[in-house]
């Protein structure tokens, strides 16, 4: 068994997170941009987090995702969205794009996944809801990585 403390990522190079969170900042602007809320950009968080298993970013963007609005029925049913009819054409099709990016399946499924984002996505969208994705599965390994603990909440 190691002796070794975590090394937390984002104190030992302060400029590297610094960076990653500009770019977190900029995915979600581009989300608003391009007319999503940030309802969604919060469940495309929360949807990645579970994928990569990333307590910490879940205990984040859950509570995130309660605070800007999202019901307790979409957060529930979220791991299996494709099975419900909770969420709208575009955050379908959004949530299929943005695990496409963070499982990286094999070619003719990203292709498939990629052409029904396409069919509800703006160009505008499509490359929002990718930079999103493209960010969040970076504070996730940097999480994840870190071993950044996940607190009980009092009371």
């Amino acid at each position: 068994m190691s002796t070794h403390s975590h090394i937390f990522l984002d104190k030992h190079h302060p400029a590297a997170w610094r960076a990653l969170n500009g770019l977190g900042l900029k995915a979600k602007e581009a989300m608003l941009e391009a007319g999503m809320d940030s309802k969604l950009v919060e469940l495309l968080n929360v949807r990645i987090s579970q994928i990569n298993g990333c307590a910490y970013c879940l205990d984040m963007h859950v509570a995130d995702a309660v605070k800007g609005g999202e019901s307790t029925q979409g957060l529930a049913v979220l791991p299996a969205w494709r099975d419900t009819a909770v969420f709208e054409d575009h955050e379908r099709a959004a949530l299929a794009l943005a695990e496409s990016i963070t499982v990286l399946p094999d070619a003719r499924t990203r292709e498939l996944e990629d052409a029904y984002a396409r069919e509800h996505l703006t160009d505008e969208q499509y490359s929002a809801v990718s930079w999103l994705a493209i960010a969040m599965n970076a504070f996730n390994r940097v999480s994840i990585t870190s071993q950044h603990p996940v607190r009980p909440q009092e009371g």
